[in-house]
């Protein structure tokens, strides 16, 4: 009778243990999710953790013309902008910094790293901004900027801001805001609608009507129609935003310039009594 040789039996493959992989390695991993997702995979275990404070990781989180903006800014010796990359990244996230001469103002959104801006009302074209009969420069120390435009009184509203679309994230859907004040509750908006629109400079737009009333309008229709971006949402911060409307980044099409427009001026009647602070660009996703 053959006798059956019996094979040694191999031992079970030991257990992966996180903490033996390269930290260079999970820190090239990490840098290909996202800020979010790094932040949670940081629990993981101390070496995903110290992984996750690279400056591998988060140099891919900021744009990559950072350096650039920064150099745009007044405050480019700020020790915050000098530290590591996460907190740079953390820093923009939280707080805007003021570039060109203090007329734009650059953020990141926090989820997608995705650029945000703020133009500020000096850096629109209104017109009759300098007839001080019908808009005045006031300093605000709620505001981000310096000084915004105060609404006298026109019959005749029209304004209109531009930026390059190679300032903004490609293939990024964004959306602008007026943001504005209204410590009066304003006159002249509560059924009068101005026209917005937004788009590339000298293309066809889609026109839609808003309004800038803050809380004229009979609260009812207000809450049943403020989530169509129609009438104006509150901020946080004691302001107002409406939305002007929408705008894609296609990724690799040349230079451009997206411009975004508001008039009022078909109904003749007069109207004020708010106070601009700029128009808003952010990633729509980000709220």
């Amino acid at each position: 009778m053959q006798t059956v040789k019996r094979l040694p039996r191999s031992a079970p493959p030991s257990r992966l243990d996180m903490n033996d992989l390269p930290q260079d390695l999970i820190a090239n991993v990490l840098s290909f999710t996202g800020p979010r997702e790094s932040c949670r995979l940081a629990v993981v275990s101390s070496t995903f953790w110290s992984a996750s404070l690279s400056d591998t990781v988060w140099d891919r989180f900021l744009p990559p013309d950072i350096l650039s903006i920064l150099s745009r800014t007044t405050n480019a010796s700020d020790p915050d902008f000098a530290s590591n990359k996460k907190d740079l990244f953390l820093r923009l996230c939280e707080r805007p910094i003021l570039i060109d001469g203090g007329r734009k103002s650059f953020s990141l959104d926090k989820r997608t790293g995705k650029k945000c801006y703020m133009i500020s009302s000096r850096d629109l074209h209104i017109i009759w901004g300098d007839t001080p009969r019908y808009w005045k420069w006031v300093p605000e120390s709620d505001s981000r900027f310096r000084e915004v435009a105060e609404l006298v009184g026109v019959c005749w509203l029209e304004l209109k801001g531009t930026i390059p679309t190679t300032m903004l994230s490609p293939s990024t859907l964004y959306t602008a805001y007026l943001v504005f004040r209204s410590p009066q509750g304003g006159y002249g908006f509560d059924y009068q609608p101005v026209e917005v629109s937004v788009g590339l400079s000298g293309s066809d737009k889609t026109v839609r009507s808003v309004y800038l009333d803050a809380g004229m309008v009979k609260r009812k229709r207000l809450q049943q129609e403020r989530g169509s971006g129609v009438y104006p949402k509150e901020r946080g911060d004691g302001s107002y935003e409406v939305e002007l409307g929408d705008f894609f980044t296609k990724e690799g099409v040349g230079e451009g310039e997206l411009e975004m427009y508001l008039a009022e001026v078909k109904g003749g009647n007069w109207k004020g009594g708010i106070f601009v602070e700029g128009i808003e660009i952010i990633p729509k996703e980000a709220k």
